[in-house]
């Protein structure tokens, strides 16, 4: 081979040796376009709705765990509405099986008279302050002819107990006067009362007469504004608002569930929204701590291990965890 022929035929093979890597390019270009593809699906694919946690009631022991569904839409259907309002008071059954009027009595008339003393006041200051009273007073005959002064100092640590007093006395006269020393058990006539408004009278029918009544005290208002089953700010208003949610036969009992969860869990200042069996159904969730550790320091009562409002509770109370409250001056 001559020289000339032997460069020639080097040129070729490194002309060859360089053209040889370039075939694989296309193969590149498509698993690039592959990638770029794949990332334009992701972007275009719709985000998932962000929902209160599944299981909420993890820190709450015994609680059933609340099943994820999306948070109430804005414009929500009546039908949706009441679907999930009495969704919720199923929840809550579940949650509080014990759920009771968290006043100590034996009778109407001891209900009444404790109901008409917890006005701006907690009911275990309330069950603290009336074993004295009735000891001393057990029928209306007795609190009507009390010496008012003597009824005053046992009802000094409920405050306000001047007017207290006042209420007490003239209800039971009324009671003695107009129903022979009966506590009547319609709402027309216990309105008249002195001291006896819808509310008061609601607690009796639905807990000394089993008759159906909402009590629309404080915790029921803020709780229903909060779930948005009322935007009503008059507990008169809001009454009939959140029972045409529910059948008449619920009433009583969803009264004690909402009251029942407002003391224990869904607080005025922090909710303990970590700690809530019905997160998943709330509009207001966030609102609270969500932090489970830490909501479950702010629990009340059974659920955090604390004695209860009630001096003598109901059975069922103490088999769920739940303690008695301490008499008046135990500390």
């Amino acid at each position: 081979m001559t020289k000339s022929a032997a460069v020639k035929k080097a040129a070729a093979v490194k002309k060859a040796a360089v053209k040889k890597p370039a075939a694989k390019k296309p193969a590149a270009k498509k698993t690039t376009a592959k990638k770029t593809a794949a990332v334009k699906k992701a972007a275009a694919a719709p985000k998932k709705a962000t929902v209160a946690p599944k299981k909420a009631t993890a820190a709450v022991e015994g609680a059933p765990p609340a099943k994820s569904v999306a948070r109430p839409p804005k414009n929500e259907s009546r039908t949706a509405l009441v679907r999930r309002a009495r969704r919720i008071d199923r929840e809550l059954a579940e949650v509080y099986p014990y759920a009771h009027p968290e006043l100590d009595f034996e009778n109407p008339f001891q209900l009444v008279v404790a109901t008409v003393l917890s006005a701006q006041t907690t009911d275990l200051r309330v069950n603290q302050t009336t074993p004295a009273l009735f000891a001393k007073y057990p029928t209306p005959e007795d609190l009507a002819s009390a010496n008012p002064e003597e009824v005053e100092e046992i009802l000094r640590p409920t405050g306000f107990f001047r007017a207290k007093t006042k209420s007490v006395m003239g209800l039971s006269k009324a009671l003695v006067e107009q129903f022979g020393g009966e506590v009547p058990g319609r709402l027309e006539d216990l309105v008249k009362l002195p001291g006896v408004g819808r509310k008061t009278a609601f607690v009796v029918l639905g807990n000394a007469f089993g008759r159906p009544g909402i009590t629309v005290d404080t915790h029921f208002q803020r709780l229903v504004r909060r779930w948005q089953w009322t935007d009503e700010t008059d507990p008169d208003k809001i009454e009939a608002a959140v029972g045409g949610l529910f059948p008449k036969s619920d009433w009583t009992m969803l009264s004690h569930h909402v009251i029942f969860h407002g003391r224990r869990i869904c607080h005025a200042r922090k909710p303990a929204c970590g700690a809530c069996p019905i997160a998943p159904l709330c509009p207001a969730y966030g609102e609270g701590e969500t932090d489970p550790e830490k909501a479950k320091k702010l629990l009340k009562y059974e659920k955090g291990g604390f004695p209860g409002q009630r001096l003598k509770p109901p059975q069922s109370y103490l088999d769920a965890g739940g303690k008695p409250a301490p008499p008046l001056g135990a500390g």
